[in-house]
């Protein structure tokens, strides 16, 4: 595959940008639920629970969309590959953890689940540091020189689809995620193909909308 011709695969590290900065706040998050505001604890529940679901889409348009053509065309990294796969597994494992503490935990604020929660989003951090770490390091060459640029996006095309029936509030509050930590380089990459809408909305809208619900989910 010629160098015109390769994906930008920098995009992948800027999705696991968020992913990796959110992970390192949860814990925080839920530490700071006092114990018996249930209100609190419903903000933080919605805040995982949106963190959550992004990162399963994340991996499951991986699982459908990536590793079936890379098993197809790098026969010598196929061990690699399957352990991605086992390792969105054990992610998923600890996610499930998580999310079976959550309803309990919006009804009570017990300290008590506040405590195993931390714990278990600490596994859940390990797992997932590791995976995206190894993932950087070892797949995105791989999807360089086998993956097309037409292939490579057809993972933001799908992502778009799954938002397609969000809140424009929602949809702001994704993008901002994405953009919090992002470099002008990669601005200018990631929001070339983006509608001029969206940028437009994005700077009368959506910036405060972003703030406004970092505020809420990090104020001490």
């Amino acid at each position: 595959m010629s160098t015109q011709a390769r994906p930008y695969v920098q995009e992948m590290v800027i999705i696991h940008r968020v992913f990796r900065r959110e992970s390192r706040l949860l814990p925080e998050v839920v530490g700071r639920v006092a114990p018996g505001d249930v209100a609190r604890a419903r903000v933080v529940a919605d805040y995982y629970r949106t963190y959550a679901d992004g990162l399963h889409h994340h991996h499951t348009n991986e699982d459908n969309l990536l590793w079936p053509k890379l098993l197809a065309r790098v026969d010598l990294e196929a061990e690699l590959v399957l352990r991605m796969e086992a390792q969105h597994e054990v992610v998923a494992d600890t996610m499930e953890r998580i999310a079976a503490l959550m309803p309990e935990f919006e009804r009570t604020a017990s300290p008590h689940l506040r405590d195993q929660i931390i714990a278990e989003l600490g596994k859940h951090r390990d797992a997932l540091v590791e995976h995206l770490a190894e993932e950087e390091e070892r797949i995105l060459p791989l999807v360089s020189e086998h993956i097309t640029v037409a292939e490579w996006n057809a993972l933001g095309e799908q992502a778009f689809r799954e938002m397609a029936n969000d809140s424009a509030t929602k949809k702001m509050i994704s993008l901002g995620s994405i953009l919090e930590e992002i470099t002008p380089e990669e601005y200018a990459h990631f929001m070339a193909d983006k509608p001029a809408i969206v940028k437009v909305i994005w700077t009368l809208f959506g910036k405060r909308v972003y703030a406004k619900k970092v505020k809420l989910i990090r104020a001490n």
